[in-house]
């Protein structure tokens, strides 16, 4: 399966909205010439409004490469990319750029929050960078949303435990009202009750938000409305309503066809 899309079925007379997150036939390939090396292989993929996708695979497989992709921060070397129904190739980088500050959020592992900000000032940032309003209230609802309030604003990430401040990188993902969030192993250097807490946060996001997430944790799957699993830089399934032990397995699939070489056949979903 190359491509699939989690639409709810709309009435015979309507034409279905556009899914803020596409691929079509998107390749990506690094290096030159002959020395090229593939990360993405004619990836489709279309990620509906108010989904919550998990994309899976080994180390190599192009799971960063493709959030990279459909977030306009690497641009592909053939195909078609469309975020939040703009056609991304189509449009100059600033315009990109003010797209993704508008209608995107990001979290990441290493969560890029300034030391030298406070929280609420960290929250706002993206606001700030756009030169939109950072009005005191938009601030405390966001941070309100990750159980954040009070002097905890005033703070420094410094002073701030680790779950803490994950709850900072997400209020700050969110205060854009974003149609889409890119997660990029944002659970990878937590424990367990924490990065659950985390999963909560996000899975909790506005109503229409769009979330995909990079991860190599079978876990992450149960907040999840599918999963998308990568092989050598291609799309190898698209389980819907995933569980983790199914995923886990999948997985170590995974890994076995990925150390036999390419001329492994795929696996049964067992």
């Amino acid at each position: 399966m190359t491509a699939e899309t989690l639409i709810e079925a709309a009435p015979a007379n309507e034409v279905p909205p556009r899914a803020p997150v596409e691929l079509d036939q998107v390749t990506k390939r690094y290096g030159r010439r002959r020395s090229t090396v593939p990360a993405l292989d004619r990836v489709s993929l279309s990620l509906a409004a108010g989904s919550f996708t998990a994309v899976l695979g080994v180390s190599g497989s192009g799971k960063s490469t493709l959030l990279q992709c459909a977030a306009g921060l690497e641009r592909p070397t053939a195909g078609t990319v469309r975020l939040c129904g703009a056609e991304l190739n189509k449009l100059p980088s600033r315009r990109q750029a003010a797209l993704r500050r508008r209608r995107v959020g990001f979290v990441f592992q290493d969560l890029n929050l300034l030391p030298e900000l406070t929280v609420a000032e960290n929250i706002a940032l993206p606001l700030r960078l756009d030169r939109r309003p950072a009005r005191r209230p938009d601030i405390e609802q966001a941070a309100a949303r990750v159980g954040l309030g009070g002097a905890q604003l005033r703070r420094r990430p410094g002073e701030l435990s680790g779950g803490q401040q994950q709850r900072v990188a997400i209020a700050r993902a969110l205060v854009t009202r974003p149609d889409v969030i890119f997660a990029d192993e944002p659970t990878g250097a937590l424990d367990p009750h924490t990065a659950t807490t985390m999963l909560q946060l996000l899975r909790a996001a506005p109503d229409g938000t769009t979330v995909v997430i990079v991860t190599h944790d079978p876990q992450v799957t149960r907040f999840c409305d599918q999963a998308v699993f990568l092989h050598a830089g291609r799309v190898d399934r698209v389980l819907p309503a995933p569980e983790p032990g199914l995923v886990a397995r999948l997985l170590f699939d995974l890994g076995e066809r990925a150390a036999a070489g390419p001329s492994a056949a795929p696996g049964s979903p067992a």
